[in-house]
């Protein structure tokens, strides 16, 4: 009996309908402005802050990105701060002439918004989710062929609005390694590993995008529950991997009948938190969960969940990644910025964008800011404990819950490691 109350409350609670902001009678939708009478549905007050609807069309181009670079690693997991890469763009934008810059902004769904200080409100958006308290660290660098003569002109609003200055190569591979290896270093206080690559010789543009995140749960897990546990990789193969327990954890849950999914988020200290999507079934293909995902969708997800008593486990990361996103950009529609753009306002020497690389690293493990959860997190819903158990393949999502930015997200296919 509790298990058939907790599906029909499951179900009523996250339809994948609502969550596709198709909710609503007619009478509560306002009518289309123009007059056809056709209904228009309110935004939501959240996005008409600024800096935060700038985060929902950055963070939509990182799901875009997600889900070019998941479709490229079907049997492999995928770990992105596509924030970073997001951030490098907008700052090449600065350099770029009206039909360039129109190609840029297009990803980067500024089209959208109807804000004139774009750049001005990135920096705030920057200082936010980069504050302190949050554990976030990013950075992006704009990097220039050799002997390039740049503008000053341009130099002055990128250090403004995004806090660096471009690089120039000079040449030597060794050196411009070295070079940039000690940048990501300073940048990510150590905590991304140093690369050994190359800086290729026909470098013309090279954007480069570094995150790193150590997560601290709001309640922390006990390590003396933390033990191996099987993960299953599909019906037939298991991983022995370090699982955290909570017999008794505090959390938001919700259950997408469409998507066949149930979906939890937990809160983590500076005002963020973690939502993963676990499939019903080992074996389901996840396209359907990733096609879902844009900012609105886990807006409306973040306002639906209901706070529950949960038995979790979950896995402890650390993973990685290092590599290039360049075909992945070339496949989002930004192919012209690799043939013949216009970057007139960066040199009077014709360039073009070559490459971009993206370097991450994201951890959580035990550590959190209180043992015992805070009576804001008590469960209001459900008298009786649910399980939750991150055993198979997920999805999840790191968002800043101030502006609704996305910071990190992964597939997890394979807990040992990217």
């Amino acid at each position: 009996m509790q298990a058939l109350v907790l599906l029909l409350w499951a179900g009523a609670l996250l339809g994948h309908s609502s969550c596709q902001n198709t909710a609503g009678s007619l009478e509560e939708d306002s009518l289309d402005p123009h007059g056809t009478g056709v209904p228009v549905e309110e935004e939501d007050p959240f996005f008409k802050v600024p800096v935060n609807k700038l985060a929902a069309a950055v963070s939509n181009f990182g799901y875009d990105l997600y889900r070019v670079r998941s479709s490229m690693s079907p049997t492999t997991n995928v770990l992105l701060s596509p924030l970073s890469v997001a951030t490098a763009l907008s700052a090449l934008s600065l350099g770029a002439e009206q039909q360039t810059e129109s190609v840029i902004h297009r990803a980067l769904y500024y089209d959208l918004i109807n804000n004139p200080d774009i750049h001005g409100t990135y920096k705030e958006l920057l200082a936010t989710v980069t504050d302190a308290q949050k554990n976030f660290k990013s950075a992006s660098r704009i990097i220039l062929e050799k002997k390039l003569r740049i503008k000053s002109s341009f130099v002055a609003p990128l250090e403004k609005s995004y806090g660096t200055r471009p690089r120039i190569l000079t040449g030597n591979p060794r050196v411009d390694l070295q070079e940039i290896n000690g940048w990501v270093q300073a940048q990510m206080k150590g905590k991304i590993a140093r690369s050994t690559k190359e800086v290729p010789s026909e470098i013309s543009i090279l954007l480069l995008g570094v995150a790193y995140f150590k997560g601290q749960w709001l309640t922390k897990f006990d390590s003396r529950k933390t033990s191996l546990k099987d993960f299953y990789l599909d019906e037939e193969r298991t991983v022995r991997v370090p699982m955290m327990s909570d017999p008794q954890a505090i959390l938001r849950f919700g259950f997408d009948s469409d998507l066949n999914c149930k979906i939890a988020q937990l809160p983590l200290t500076g005002s963020m938190s973690i939502i993963f999507f676990l499939p019903g079934k080992v074996t389901q293909n996840m396209t359907m969960i990733e096609e879902s995902l844009t900012s609105e969708f886990i807006q409306d997800i973040d306002r639906e969940l209901k706070t529950v008593q949960a038995v979790l486990t979950i896995p402890k990361l650390k993973l990685s990644y290092e590599g290039e996103v360049t075909k992945s950009l070339q496949d989002m529609k930004l192919q012209s910025l690799f043939n013949s753009p216009d970057f007139s306002k960066i040199t009077g020497k014709p360039i073009k964008l070559t490459q971009v690389e993206h370097r991450s690293g994201f951890e959580w493990n035990e550590d959190g800011a209180e043992t015992t959860p805070s009576p804001g997190l008590q469960p209001s819903h459900l008298t009786f404990p649910l399980d939750y158990h991150l055993n198979q393949p997920f999805i999840f999502v790191l968002r800043d819950t101030d502006t609704g930015a996305l910071l990190f997200i992964g597939k997890i296919l394979d807990p040992r490691g990217t």
